[in-house]
């Protein structure tokens, strides 16, 4: 009976994870509606989320003290992940934003070959191409000849893909190191990202002072919802093949799919639709490139 629900759970695990993803943009809209910055709001829902997770797990005695300076770089690197990922979904389209950050796979067998000196084979090459292909397919227009983001929202999503792929690829080197270790460290990094830009406009305090009970509540439901995404992301990533996994997490795009045309009114394109097909190609392919790093 336990490994039947086992069967069953761990996938449930990665598509809950995904699904939070898919449509955690809304509450970041709803709070910057309600004049949160991205930086600000973004601030605000990892404080409660690193707090939620130092009090399930400070109190463990299974913290060793080494890696700091290689979590460091894991945590910027993933702070600004997520920051840039807010800054993206709340200023620009989201399919397209998301589409963009889910060139990861490119990137990731880039940093694998020049950092870990992991081979690139036959499967990391076709990755490559087709994350290419879908990126031009995506991004070309008659009115400008390079295939190249087209706002700063686009841009944020691309660079939250790049510096994405290099913080699991940096990861890699701390596969000894607990999950929620790695997942406080990550949260605080985004604190420490977000720190600057959300103090410096010098008037969060009066924006923080006109909020009410109910956006209070939905930056606790934010962070809720990162500590959820996060927590279940890792239980189904750690019973769950990666090839497997990897088809299971495109859950998010169909979700943010579907809730920005209901939530936003927005509808993607045809050009826009095979170009997001031959990157969703790309990252399934992707699941292949474990097996050739363990060849």
């Amino acid at each position: 009976m336990f490994a039947l629900s086992r069967r069953w759970l761990a996938p449930l695990a990665l598509v809950v994870a995904a699904t939070i993803w898919g449509v955690v943009w809304y509450p970041y809209r709803l709070l910057e509606q309600a004049g949160l910055s991205g930086s600000l709001s973004s601030l605000l829902t990892y404080l409660v989320a690193l707090a939620v997770m130092l009090l399930v797990y400070l109190p463990r005695r299974d913290w060793p003290s080494g890696n700091r300076g290689m979590l460091l770089a894991v945590a910027v690197t993933a702070g600004w992940t997520n920051l840039a990922y807010v800054l993206a979904v709340i200023q620009g389209e989201i399919m397209r934003v998301l589409l963009l950050f889910y060139l990861a796979p490119l990137w990731t067998v880039m940093f694998s070959r020049y950092l870990l000196r992991e081979r690139t084979g036959g499967w990391g090459l076709l990755v490559m191409a087709m994350s290419l292909a879908g990126a031009v397919v995506m991004l070309f227009s008659p009115d400008n000849p390079l295939p190249l983001p087209k706002n700063a929202a686009e841009w944020l999503g691309l660079s939250a893909g790049v510096t994405f792929a290099l913080s699991n690829v940096l990861a890699r080197r701390l596969k000894h190191v607990s999950t929620r270790r790695r997942s406080v460290w990550i949260f605080a990094g985004v604190l420490l990202i977000a720190l600057l830009p959300a103090t410096s406009g010098g008037d969060s305090a009066a924006v923080l002072a006109t909020l009410g009970p109910a956006h209070l509540g939905l930056v606790l439901l934010t962070g809720g919802l990162l500590v959820a995404a996060t927590l279940t992301a890792q239980y189904g990533l750690a019973h769950i093949p990666a090839n497997r996994a990897i088809v299971i997490l495109l859950t998010e795009l169909v979700a943010a799919a579907f809730f920005s045309w209901y939530w936003a009114d927005e509808v993607m394109t045809m050009q826009e639709w095979l170009g997001g097909a031959l990157i969703v190609a790309a990252c399934l392919f992707s699941g292949k490139l474990e097996g050739d790093h363990h060849a």
